[in-house]
């Protein structure tokens, strides 16, 4: 397994993330979506594939610490992009937008935890 086939979904999710971010006049969503529900969305996937990163991209390695470990590091780059914007023009940062994005990735990474769980990986599942 590459560095590149683990971490390159993150690295990708991220790089979208931060280019978004960056800028000026910002496209409405599809289907009249509100800007929270678009960064719960953008960060359900960057939890995802922090989680898919940290468990070796194994059902098996989906354990309490790399759930804590994808929520913690999704969270903490949702911080960053809120900085990030402050230096953007008509961008505007809020601890709003922050909390979004910590639900969409809590709210992912609980999703994952229990599909692992519930394929018959509970007996595996471990605290470490």
């Amino acid at each position: 397994m590459t560095w590149l086939w683990r971490w390159g979904p993150v690295v990708a999710c991220m790089a979208a993330i931060f280019y978004e971010s960056s800028q000026t006049q910002v496209p409405d969503l599809p289907a009249g979506l509100s800007n929270h529900t678009g960064h719960f969305i953008a960060y359900a996937i960057l939890a995802s594939a922090l989680l898919r990163a940290l468990a070796g991209i194994r059902w098996s390695g989906v354990t309490l610490g790399t759930a804590a470990g994808a929520i913690l590091i999704a969270s903490a780059y949702g911080v960053t992009d809120e900085f990030h914007q402050r230096f953007v023009a008509n961008r505007f940062s809020g601890i709003d937008d922050w909390i979004a994005d910590t639900l969409g990735a809590l709210t992912a990474v609980a999703v994952a935890v229990a599909i692992a769980r519930s394929k018959d990986l509970g007996s595996r599942f471990r605290t470490k």
